[in-house]
């Protein structure tokens, strides 16, 4: 990836130099990187308040609750997973952290899950029928509240960055179905070939 982006910034400066528009590839970087601080700066505030909530969430018991919850369907959708498994609780926190939005927070939640399944894994270089089913789950990234895309668009300046909750919510919804039942038949049409 490093070298694809090298790639475009070495060839938008070489075509600059020979167009004679040298200046304005200058501009648009100081600009781009003007952005990209006032965007960073957004961003912590609204990840401090989330992750914040979460961890509070987590020590009232919330995340215990939603575990609690989500046991049925854990059940039917991780069958190869042990009941007193700590990765019941953690698949409650990465779907809860992906659920508002905080996608940084969910993805060392999910390698600890993944880390979690793997122990409990007969055949270390296999991914279990657990471990697919979380990672289609997880990389859909069902959204209650894309807090990290609002907190983008107050950075740059949207005029209602909340308008973009209720498309991502359907988007996401149906990505996150997608995933469940895609793994769901390629489990059963990965065991009737003897896999």
């Amino acid at each position: 990836m490093n070298y694809i982006f090298f790639l475009l910034i070495a060839v938008s400066i070489i075509l600059a130099c020979f167009n004679g528009r040298i200046g304005e590839v200058s501009s648009s970087m100081l600009s781009a990187c003007d952005t990209a601080v006032k965007i960073s700066f957004s961003l912590i505030g609204i990840m401090a308040f989330w992750l914040g909530i979460m961890r509070i969430a987590e020590r009232a018991g919330f995340v215990q609750l939603i575990a609690k919850i989500l046991k049925p369907l854990t059940k039917i959708l991780f069958k190869d997973i042990k009941e007193d498994s700590p990765a019941v609780g953690d698949i409650a926190m990465s779907v809860s952290a992906n659920a508002l939005g905080l996608t940084n927070a969910a993805t060392p939640i999910g390698l600890k899950v993944m880390k979690e399944l793997q122990e409990d894994n007969d055949k270390k270089d296999e991914a279990t029928d657990s471990m697919c089913m979380f990672l289609g789950m997880n990389t859909a990234g069902f959204q209650i509240i894309p807090a990290t895309v609002i907190a983008v668009l107050v950075g740059v300046g949207a005029k209602n960055p909340s308008e973009i909750i209720i498309p991502t919510l359907i988007v996401t919804t149906l990505s996150f179905i997608t995933a469940i039942i895609t793994a769901l038949i390629l489990r059963k049409v990965w065991r009737k070939h003897g896999k």
